[in-house]
């Protein structure tokens, strides 16, 4: 597998060699610079390009766009989306004539990742990212105070979740809505509580059959330009897999990805595996989500998390959480050796290390939530220990 790294641009304070010293060579990354909507220029493409290839000892390349944001507009379904569309069109046709023809993206309105804590507490001293259940509730019934927030909760819960608000100090509150607003790092919009509230509204009461709908159109006016363009379109899952602020998520299970890729049944619509959005979700397999849609994954994010019985959950150790990583790697080195066997010039599957614990001198660097040195670095280094020793053991394909 093609080992890549996420790289945020010339502001990262992971810097360029020092991916290089971890081993990876395939970048991932975006023009967050670019607002959402706008076309992506073959010169601002370029230019992103020479950045990696301006030391040629790193033999870095950039082998996968991580996003290419979908406008909030299209999401919501609005009539006028037509300029965006055509956008997003010239903008894939753009990148296939640089080289770069794997695009991931998302389809979760208004907030992407969620997390209720960037910074929980490990043995030792380092940090990792954590969903609090209660935390989240209490943020949504008591302080957003979204009507019918409470329906259907464990009463338990809600008296935790009430408990927390009621003790926390406005510092506390303050950081829980900046952990909440954290989300997918180049995003433009972050709201304050009444701000969030007017774009929730602007969803009114859509469903999930609304939002697939909306996901139907979106793929119908893109997935031919991706065709034409050689280009590869790779859904990321939602993150957490369940509804959030009374706005349906509609790829956090098996029978979603399943219900998305028939929308267009196209090698061109595809899925990012992400073993850690999918995995904190009890009612997902990993191992079988991989080898059910193998033909279909164009990218993987390998992470791990740890679930609790109330929903909460946190970023575990690569393979230290509930989902059984080599079991998840032996299947997409599997599908590897099916591409080889066709003869596929690009059967290798890229992935990079997701997330990672803040660890060592990473330690309140300023790095990007989730997205260290070092945890990266191990996580990536115990994948490659698992995937060679599935190479050799099982004859399959690096």
């Amino acid at each position: 597998m093609e080992e890549t790294w996420r790289w945020f641009g010339p502001g990262d304070a992971v810097q360029l060699n020092h991916i290089r010293q971890t081993g990876a060579r395939g970048i991932v990354t975006s023009l967050h610079q670019i607002p959402y909507g706008v076309v992506w220029s073959v010169e601002e493409i370029e230019k992103r390009k020479a950045l990696l290839a301006a030391d040629p000892s790193l033999g870095l390349s950039w082998s996968v766009v991580e996003s290419l944001p979908v406008h909030e507009k299209i999401r919501r379904g609005d009539p006028d989306c037509a300029e965006l569309f055509e956008n997003y069109r010239i903008s894939l046709r753009n990148l296939a004539a640089c080289g770069v023809k794997v695009v991931c993206y998302n389809f979760m309105p208004v907030l992407d990742w969620t997390r209720t804590e960037l910074a929980h507490p490990l043995p030792g001293g380092g940090t990792a990212l954590r969903f609090n259940m209660h935390q989240y509730v209490g943020f949504d019934v008591f302080m957003l105070e979204r009507p019918g927030a409470a329906d259907g909760l464990p009463p338990e819960l809600l008296a935790r979740a009430k408990a927390w608000v009621d003790s926390a100090s406005a510092e506390q509150k303050e950081k829980l809505l900046a952990s909440i607003m954290a989300g997918l790092p180049g995003a433009y919009d972050r709201y304050d509580i009444p701000g969030l509230r007017a774009i929730l509204a602007e969803y009114g009461q859509m469903t999930h059959a609304d939002l697939q709908a909306n996901l139907k159109r979106f793929l119908q006016e893109v997935i031919p330009a991706a065709e034409e363009a050689g280009v590869r379109l790779c859904m990321h899952p939602d993150d957490p897999p369940r509804p959030l602020f009374g706005l349906p998520r509609i790829v956090s299970r098996e029978q979603d990805i399943a219900d998305f890729l028939a929308m267009v049944d196209s090698p061109a619509n595809g899925l990012t595996l992400c073993t850690g959005s999918l995995g904190a979700g009890p009612q997902n397999d990993l191992p079988a989500i991989t080898r059910r849609f193998a033909d279909r994954i164009h990218f993987a994010h390998l992470r791990n998390v740890a679930k609790e019985a109330d929903g909460s959950f946190m970023e575990a150790d690569h393979l230290g959480g509930d989902v059984d990583m080599v079991a998840v790697v032996e299947a997409l080195l599997s599908e590897q050796k099916r591409r080889q066997e066709q003869g596929r010039a690009d059967w290798r599957i890229p992935f990079r290390p997701d997330h990672g614990h803040e660890l060592l001198d990473d330690v309140g660097k300023p790095t990007h939530p989730g997205y260290p040195a070092i945890g990266r670095m191990k996580g990536l280094a115990e994948l490659r220990g698992v995937m060679v020793a599935l190479a050799q053991v099982k004859g399959l394909p690096l």
